[in-house]
């Protein structure tokens, strides 16, 4: 059976297939090789990291991670980076365990209540920066400050058990599945059709790219900057209230490891910290190779500080492929003719 090569299809083919590969982001493309090869370490130097009870183990909090993770993409495409996504997760955590108190009958009251606290500070927090034009680090951090000053006052740091039904809905299995996977799914669906198949979508990425030219069209940038801290927001809830189900007592302060991985996920997956287009199934992709990443370490045995680092050093590696302009970095450090040399003649 004879194998077509590039020389042997039309042109035309040969050409779809070089347009698509063009169309595909970097991104996402960098980050898909990077799973499938930590996959495979994974497999031949801690080969217990990736049978099914550690992979099972880690589902659930890869699902929680590239969620919150998706709404640190949309701060980020604007520019922007929220610190309150820390609070933002243990005050939902909180409220939909403390809440119910063990009722099944008072989980989604009090996950609503959670919703409306968090839609109240993704308000504040879109109003601050887009409107007023307040540094995003100095006024999401005020933030985390406040949620962490509810969370406190409202557990008096004391943690309470979930609800069977939040756990049913976070941790169980369907089809052999943890039920966050599909909530995380579901989530990465959403933002992708609203980001990229819609008009408010399109021109919430042209003001991210381009704020200038985007108020010279026409559009609203102060409102699509607030909209974006506002539907991160939806996303944090989300995690948290799945991460709520998935531990069995969640501390005050469960949303202090989701900074730093939220932010790696984001730049593995191609997206830039000045903002621009994004990428959500690559940061999805990117939170998953985090938490594998972790999988792995823990499989070697080393220390959490040092998967702490290797975290760091993620996000290092991601700037430095999709942030840092090292064209223009390599034109400024090259050596430049002098004005008064000439060529001889």
């Amino acid at each position: 059976m004879a194998i077509d090569t590039a020389a042997d299809l039309p042109s035309s083919a040969v050409a779809s297939r070089a347009s698509l590969l063009s169309r595909t982001p970097r991104g996402l493309i960098t980050v898909i090789i990077a799973v499938v090869a930590l996959f495979i370490v994974s497999a031949i130097f801690a080969p217990s990291s990736v049978t099914k009870g550690p992979i099972l183990g880690m589902l659930p909090f890869a699902a929680v991670l590239a969620i919150v993770a998706l709404g640190q993409t949309l701060v980020i495409q604007q520019g922007g980076i929220d610190i309150s996504i820390m609070g933002a997760v243990s005050l939902t955590a909180i409220i939909a365990t403390h809440g119910p108190g063990g009722d099944d009958s008072k989980v989604f009251p009090s996950l609503l209540v959670a919703l409306v606290v968090l839609l109240i500070a993704g308000f504040i927090n879109g109003f601050v920066v887009g409107r007023i034009g307040l540094n995003p680090i100095i006024a999401t951090l005020g933030m985390n400050a406040l949620l962490y000053a509810i969370v406190l006052a409202y557990s008096q740091g004391i943690p309470a058990v979930n609800a069977p039904l939040l756990e049913s809905l976070a941790a169980g299995l369907t089809f052999g599945i943890p039920r966050a996977v599909y909530w995380a799914a579901l989530a990465t669906v959403i933002v992708t059709l609203a980001v990229k198949k819609t008009a408010a979508g399109r021109r919430f990425e042209a003001v991210g790219a381009n704020a200038t030219a985007a108020w010279a069209a026409g559009l609203r940038v102060k409102d699509q900057r607030m909209s974006a801290y506002v539907w991160a927001m939806v996303l944090y809830w989300l995690g948290g209230c799945l991460l709520a189900g998935i531990l069995k007592q969640p501390t005050a302060y469960q949303g202090d490891s989701y900074l730093l991985p939220s932010v790696a996920a984001v730049v593995l997956g191609g997206t830039s910290l000045l903002g621009g287009r994004g990428f959500p199934v690559a940061t999805v992709l990117g939170a998953l190779f985090l938490s594998q990443l972790s999988n792995f370490a823990l499989g070697l045995g080393v220390s959490f500080a040092v998967r702490t680092l290797v975290e760091a050093l993620a996000l290092v590696v991601g700037v430095s492929l999709y942030t840092v302009n090292w064209k223009e970095i390599r034109h400024r450090l090259s050596p430049q003719p002098s004005p008064g040399a000439a060529a001889s003649p």
